[in-house]
C-alpha cells in the first residue's frame, strides 16, 4: 500500500475557525490516490481540527461562542497559566475537539458531504503559525 504525505503551514488570526479543505484537497489530488484514506494531524496542543459546516460562517462563530462559555479563560481552576488567561483553556478546547481527522478518499478526493468542510480551530487569541500534515494511503 502506498502512501503520499504533505505538509502546510497555516496562519491563524486569533481565536475562531478557519477552513483548510482546499490545503486538504489539494493535498490528496497530488497523491493520486482514487481510494483511499487521509488522516490530517495538527501538531499543536491549543489549536484543534473539525469537520463542520462550510456554507454558512454563522455555524462556526456559533461553535467558537458554545466553546467560550463551556471553557471560559483565566478559570480560578487551572494552574496552568504560563502563557496567559487562554492557555489551559486553549488546550482544553483542544482535548474536546481532535489533533487528527481520518477522512475517507473516493474518486481521488476527499469523500466529503455536500455541506462540510475540515476546519483548523485555533483557541489561543493571539495569531499562530499552525503545522499540518496530510497523510493518504490506498
Amino acid at each position: 500500500m502506498a502512501a503520499h504525505h504533505h505538509t502546510f503551514t497555516v496562519s491563524t488570526a486569533g481565536r475562531g475557525t478557519q477552513s483548510i479543505t482546499a490545503e486538504v484537497q489539494s493535498a490528496v489530488r497530488a497523491a493520486g490516490r482514487d481510494v483511499g484514506l487521509c488522516t490530517v494531524f495538527v501538531h499543536h496542543t491549543s489549536c484543534s481540527l473539525i469537520i463542520n459546516e462550510n456554507a454558512d460562517p454563522d455555524v462556526q462563530r456559533d461553535l467558537d461562542a458554545f466553546l467560550t462559555r463551556l471553557v471560559p479563560d483565566g478559570d480560578a481552576l487551572y494552574t496552568h497559566t504560563a502563557e496567559g488567561p487562554d492557555d489551559m483553556s486553549a488546550h482544553v478546547r483542544s482535548v474536546l475537539t481532535a489533533t487528527s481527522l481520518c477522512i475517507p478518499v473516493v474518486g481521488g478526493r476527499c469523500d466529503l458531504g455536500t455541506w462540510q468542510g475540515v476546519f483548523l480551530f485555533e483557541h489561543r487569541a493571539a495569531p499562530h503559525r499552525r503545522k499540518v500534515s496530510v497523510t493518504v494511503v490506498g
